[in-house]
């Protein structure tokens, strides 16, 4: 009786998550808009232009997932979302998918419901001081005051931090972007962290007279950071992680926007899948043949969009480190697309 029972039991909650697969993807398609959270505005990843319009390595995904699924990059919606509501907006629907240098961690795939569809960047959590200070070392903070973000991983490893050092700081906690780099150029704090490659945002367009300020060379953390979607659509889930990865792979394969077109014609039976030559992936995502095409066609693949957005062609100039393709000694690896 207890076998029939938990059968019975098994077989409602199979028809249940059948019932609900794909409950999102169709709510995004009859809208015929992807919403998108954002940052608030961190250069390089996510932040508007002259005009309003988010540009960014964040900002470029969310095009390409809008190419991806209606053939049209400009069918987004970006919405500025905060450290502390970013979650809290993912959770209650009002974002379909968060694509904001987010760490991805256990308390946020498990408490928070959250699936992590992939890592876009490698990155670590940093210290910038003012040149004159003459800190050379994380190691030289103790005592001092630190900007810090409420809401963000960068609490508690700070705090992991140095408490393992044996050293004491002060917090200055600040929310939004403008005030928290405010406060450390006001000289409210010694030192700001957050991750390096925000750090490196800020001082190459924020801070006042960026040869002043100086990375101090440790990263205290691991963070990759990725785009994440609700738990509960597995549909939605897949066209967001493989448009991801379809665009690490496009770039191993030497595919770019601007020979997309060109590589139709390219016999290789991997390049024929990707872009839809072969058919039958974008079938099995609930997409067009041409979805990986469209994404690529609309912002490049993904050494691209880090070269525009955080690299040599970028007032950032971040090199690509960890975040290069590990056929170059990087991190960055794509999942098989077959």
């Amino acid at each position: 009786m207890r076998c029939l029972l938990a059968a019975t039991i098994g077989l409602t909650m199979s028809l249940a998550g059948v019932a609900e697969a794909g409950q999102a993807f169709d709510v995004i398609r009859a809208r015929g808009t992807i919403v998108c959270g954002v940052n608030q505005g961190v250069a390089g990843f996510s932040t508007p232009d002259s005009r309003g319009d988010y540009r960014g390595l964040d900002a470029d995904f969310c095009r390409a997932l809008a190419a991806a699924v209606f053939g049209d990059p400009a069918k987004v919606r970006f919405v500025p979302t905060s450290s502390q509501n970013r979650f809290t907006m993912l959770q209650s629907g009002e974002i379909d998918v968060l694509a904001r240098n987010a760490t991805q961690t256990l308390q946020r795939d498990t408490a928070l419901g959250l699936n992590m569809a992939g890592v876009n960047f490698y990155d670590g959590q940093g210290f910038m001081v003012r040149r004159s200070l003459n800190i050379t070392s994380a190691r030289q903070l103790d005592g001092a005051t630190v900007c810090i973000q409420p809401g963000t991983t960068s609490e508690l490893n700070i705090a992991d931090y140095f408490r393992a050092n044996s050293m004491r700081f002060t917090p200055v906690l600040i929310e939004r972007p403008d005030e928290f780099v405010g406060a450390y150029n006001s000289g409210r704090c010694d030192a700001m962290t957050q991750d390096a490659s925000q750090l490196a945002s800020y001082r190459a367009t924020a801070v006042q007279n960026p040869n002043d300020h100086i990375l101090l060379p440790e990263r205290i953390s691991k963070e990759p950071l990725g785009p994440m979607v609700r738990h509960g659509d597995d549909q939605w889930f897949d066209v967001v992680k493989w448009v991801l990865t379809g665009m690490i792979e496009a770039e191993e394969l030497g595919i770019t926007q601007a020979n997309v077109d060109q590589r139709l014609r390219d016999p290789n039976p991997v390049v024929q899948r990707l872009l839809g030559v072969t058919p039958g992936f974008g079938r099995a995502l609930g997409l067009d043949e041409r979805w990986l095409f469209n994404a690529i066609k609309a912002v490049g693949n993904y050494g691209e969009s880090f070269e525009r957005n955080l690299g040599s062609g970028s007032a950032i100039g971040l090199p690509r480190g960890q975040n290069d393709l590990w056929t170059r000694g990087g991190l960055m690896y794509a999942l098989p697309l077959r």
